[in-house]
């Protein structure tokens, strides 16, 4: 049976391949040298011919342009290279996943701690955790119990991560989601011109006196007008 021909069955090159040799097949072509030298728009069948005598390939980069870039290299090893790149890339990104834990608003003290343990575990490990409580038939008429059963789960591994869904009901299940690390306070501004925190205990505005160590207020008419009116003691008349 002869394979069907035509544009509608053309293999799909993907994206991150490139055009290579005779797969190129425009007339002429912008190429750059083995070094990264300009060597100008030249025919293909020449920047081919230069190709074959350095026995390296001429591989099409800018398809876009006009006319196209190729450059001439070793294509295996541009291969290689760019996959070892893309593995030690993929390596150092860090997927977030979101562990979930199951509780139930009567479940004992000694599954929340082994829950407890399995979220701190989780948190150091730099995963999200979501808690999920479920309520069953007239549970759902204490509420209450459940909010503040997962709010104490939110204290207790306050050290590990914060908060980032408070618990919230959706039918007849209650959420609570953590993320690790803290999570960041806004910076106060700093400067001459920023504003002053207020001192501890109401503190003394600043321009006012301050009160003396027995309690007393301070004595009227000290300065330069009070030196004025300062009392001189009365000399004793002549007999």
């Amino acid at each position: 049976m002869q394979r069907p021909r035509g544009p509608r069955f053309l293999p799909v090159r993907p994206d991150e391949e490139h055009r290579t040799n005779r797969q190129i097949r425009v007339p002429q072509v912008r190429l750059i040298g083995l070094h990264g030298e300009q060597l100008g728009v030249v025919a293909t069948e020449d920047a081919l011919r230069m190709a074959q005598e350095g026995e390296v390939d001429l591989v099409e980069v800018a398809p876009t342009a006009s006319p196209p870039v190729c450059r001439l290299l070793d294509y295996g090893k541009f291969r290689y290279s760019k996959q070892k790149k893309d593995a030690e890339a993929k390596k150092k990104q860090h997927v977030t996943q979101l562990k979930e834990l199951r509780i139930r608003p009567g479940t004992d003290s000694h599954d929340v701690e082994r829950q407890l343990k399995k979220a701190q575990e989780f948190l150091t490990d730099g995963q999200r955790v979501k808690f999920t409580l479920r309520f069953r038939g007239r549970e759902m008429a204490h509420q209450d119990l459940g909010r503040g059963k997962l709010t104490g789960i939110a204290n207790q591994l306050g050290e590990f991560g914060w908060v980032e869904i408070e618990p919230r009901t959706e039918g007849r299940v209650m959420h609570l989601v953590m993320a690790p690390g803290q999570r960041k306070r806004a910076v106060l501004p700093t400067g001459p011109g920023a504003p002053r925190p207020p001192a501890a205990g109401g503190g003394v505005p600043q321009g006012a006196a301050a009160p003396s160590a027995g309690g007393a207020a301070p004595a009227q008419g000290t300065g330069a007008a009070g030196a004025a009116k300062e009392v001189r003691p009365q000399q004793p008349r002549p007999a």
